[in-house]
């Protein structure tokens, strides 16, 4: 925030998407509340993973703590933390994050009526659909303007997951994008990313109307942080006429921020070709060389820039492992230990990292950049009294007593003190005379933004009683503002861990049904299998091509249907979708299966039976309870989930039915960026042999692992913990494929080659 940041946004240690970055305690993060606040900034708290059943308690932990602490905001992903903040923490501002996928105006509009305030739009959109989106909107738009950019679209990845259950969704992405990949025996970074930059776009989006530009700092060095802010504060705050030599001078000061490539993404082109770069190595940070040569711990390379000790270096393996960084303690130039090294030297540093030859050296902090250790932070935050709590005041006087009326903390509170027979003033200032000494707020957390004495009469009040007077005042208003705020919050917390839901006395399994999830309207006769109690169908164009003959077919069994719309649905596309699903619904059908937060304003005022697909993320019952609140009948639970927590879910006691998915092909990436240097139907190898089909469909780039998922093998296990709904996603399968697939179903047996995914091995 010194650098010109007018907010800052971290994570705890529980519930960030950054779970490995060093995140800070909740004594650390009120200190920083505090210590932003005194300097008039504000402070956004990520929340923003998804949470399972039994970290709901820890959940309320947090979130009582925050709205004490006066939290300006929490970024959040899973609507449990909206649902309970909302009902129970009304203090707390709720900001969407991008992993919420919200990509349309329908999207903020959804949010806006569940008590959103800010809404951080997909990555995906040009800076006209942003225009737009804002046009239509009340809440508060924020977009991001620089970092680090996934490949897929945020909240709909599932490769770290799926690779060994550490889940993007729960911060905790292993970053299999940034790896090498073999197509027909060409190694590349077919999926990495360069790294967002928009500094010549601000003009753009200010005029846009977006109200908060973000950049991506966490897991970065302070300079990085540092460097970056500098450079967008320059520009945002050019004088007119000045803007480009000031694009200029923050270019130049961008490159010292170590990160990869620069592009504008899709914020300056509908299909840009700049996003990904195959050939260009997929680490953050300066590319420095390739390790030449290993004795003992000490690695050799050839760096192309200078190097100091207390620099630090990410070394990225050309296997499918990820990186690790870690600061140069000790430089060697010749078999000669050094200081520094100058550029186009080979250079020797121990390694605490067993690494290979071949593998890639980054340079990623610099030690000569940023002087302030982390230890001088802490010291600087431990230093922190307090925060600055604006509050206005109104003094009058009557009956020989000074009345004071506070408004502060959206509270009204008033006092009263005796003064006694006092003798008349000569000064007729008496506002001016109060307002010095009550401006003076001493130790205490408040800061006087005004104060008004209409007709306060001209009196002569000895300063060491005006003096104690304000000294008591303060104490009070402390009592009665941040005290009833604690204790309102610890209230609060107690109601919010009462209200949690508990278990069913028994499972309820209710009659066992079976939908098939197909791509085409065509295969529809597979309602004839005894099996087959539904059919779900996309809401495509392919599918309303041959909708009329269709239609007249299923007359009577339209109940048998369940339309499921695309989860990315692009401003420009919503006409068609909203006549889509009128079309539809007059012709009889009335099931719909939503993936995405927008869809629900699809059906405002109609009588559709709403089911919710698992990217509408459940993995606990306060988002079960979300849904039910939101008029859906079904929820699919969550395709990364693990049977400990799919247990717990499937004995709470909630009204809304659940269904499980049993079979499906699983999308570990979707993405609008086309890979490059790819060429007809052959799969991407990764360097374990593992095999993934890339699809383009719809102008999105679906990466699939070849391996499905399947737990047909669990069906009667599920069944005994009481689920009664099951899905299987034959979409893309040959009909032979599909028979296999209903055979296991039928037999409970595995279907042969497929993962369990997380289940048996547990989602971290």
């Amino acid at each position: 925030m010194e650098k010109g940041a007018d907010a800052v946004y971290a994570g705890l240690r529980d519930f960030s998407a950054r779970a490995k970055a060093k995140n800070f305690t909740l004594s650390q993060m009120e200190r920083m509340t505090a210590y932003a606040h005194a300097h008039g900034r504000k402070v956004y708290v990520t929340l923003n993973t998804l949470v399972k059943e039994s970290e709901l308690p820890l959940l309320i932990d947090n979130l009582a703590a925050l709205e004490a602490m006066r939290v300006d905001g929490v970024i959040l992903q899973d609507m449990a933390v909206a649902r309970l903040a909302r009902e129970f923490f009304p203090g707390i501002p709720l900001h969407a994050s991008t992993q919420m996928t919200i990509h349309n105006s329908l999207g903020v509009r959804q949010l806006e009526e569940l008590g959103f305030e800010r809404v951080v739009l997909a990555r995906e959109l040009h800076i006209d659909e942003i225009k737009s989106i804002v046009a239509a909107s009340r809440a508060e738009i924020e977009c991001f303007i620089h970092g680090a950019l996934c490949f897929s679209i945020s909240g709909q990845c599932f490769f770290s997951s799926f690779l060994g259950g550490h889940s993007g969704n729960r911060g905790r992405c292993a970053q299999p994008c940034r790896r090498q990949y073999k197509h027909k025996g060409k190694e590349g970074y077919y999926l990495s990313t360069n790294d967002f930059s928009s500094i010549e776009m601000i003009p753009q989006l200010i005029e846009a109307g977006v109200h908060s530009l973000k950049i991506e700092g966490r897991m970065k060095s302070a300079e990085y942080v540092a460097s970056v802010i500098g450079a967008y504060r320059m520009v945002l705050d050019a004088a007119p006429g000045e803007h480009a030599a000031k694009v200029a001078q923050a270019k130049e000061l961008l490159k010292l921020s170590f990160g990869r490539v620069p592009t504008k993404g899709f914020l300056a082109s509908h299909n840009p070709t700049d996003i990904s770069t195959p050939s260009i190595k997929g680490a953050t940070g300066r590319y420095l060389g390739d390790i030449r040569e290993i004795r003992g711990n000490r690695i050799s390379f050839d760096t192309k820039d200078a190097l100091h000790v207390g620099d630090r270096i990410r070394v990225q393996p050309k296997s499918d492992m990820a990186g690790r960084a870690f600061t140069i303690k000790e430089l060697y130039l010749g078999g000669k230990k050094v200081m520094n090294a100058r550029e186009n030297t080979l250079v020797s540093t121990p390694s605490p990292f067993p690494f290979k030859l071949g593998d890639s050296v980054f340079k990623v902090s610099s030690e000569t950049a940023f002087t302030m250790s982390e230890n001088a932070c802490l010291r600087r935050l431990e230093g922190v009294k307090g925060g600055s709590i604006p509050c206005r005041l109104t003094l009058s006087y009557h009956d020989q007593k000074l009345k004071i009326d506070a408004k502060v903390l959206g509270n009204d509170l008033s006092t009263e003190f005796e003064l006694g027979e006092l003798e008349p003033s000569r000064t007729s200032d008496m506002e001016g005379v109060l307002r010095a000494q009550f401006s003076k707020s001493g130790d205490t957390e408040f800061t006087l933004t005004s104060l008004s004495a209409p007709d306060f009469p001209a009196l002569m009040i000895p300063p060491p009683v005006l003096k104690d007077i304000r000294r008591r005042f303060y104490a009070w208003l402390s009592g009665q503002s941040l005290g009833a705020l604690k204790d309102r919050s610890a209230q609060n917390r107690e109601r919010a861990l009462a209200a949690l839901v508990g278990k069913r006395p028994s499972p309820s399994r209710g009659k066992e049904e079976l939908a098939v999830k197909l791509e085409y309207v065509k295969d529809w006769h597979e309602l004839h299998r005894d099996l087959v109690d539904t059919v779900v169908l996309p809401v495509s164009k392919a599918n309303l091509h041959q909708f009329g003959p269709f239609a007249r077919k299923l007359k009577g069994s339209e109940h048998k249907v369940v339309w499921q719309l695309p989860f990315i649905i692009f401003e420009a596309d919503l006409p068609f979708y909203q006549d889509a699903v009128q079309g539809i619904m007059r012709a009889g059908f009335k099931r719909f299966e939503l993936t995405n937060l927008s869809h629900f304003q699809f059906f405002k005022g109609t009588d559709a039976e709403l089911n919710t697909d698992y990217r509408l993320f459940s993995l606990n019952s306060q988002a079960l309870l979300s849904w039910q609140e939101l008029g859906v009948a079904r929820a699919t639970l969550y395709i990364e989930d693990d049977r400990a927590n799919l247990a717990q879910l499937l004995s709470s006691d909630v009204k809304i039915d659940r269904g499980v998915l049993l079979f499906a092909p699983v999308p570990v990436i979707t993405s609008k960026i086309a890979i490059k240097d790819m060429k007809g139907d052959a799969p991407l190898a990764s360097d374990r042999g593992d095999l993934y089909s890339v699809k383009v469909k719809d102008h999105l780039t679906v990466v699939s692992a070849q391996t499905p998922f399947a737990l047909t093998q669990y069906r009667n296990d599920l069944r005994g913990l009481g689920c009664g709904k099951f899905l299987l996603d034959l979409s893309g399968l040959q009909q032979q494929e599909r028979e296999r697939v209903l055979e296991a179903y039928r037999r409970g047996i595995a279907v042969p080659g497929a993962s369990e995914f997380n289940f048996s091995t547990g989602l971290v």
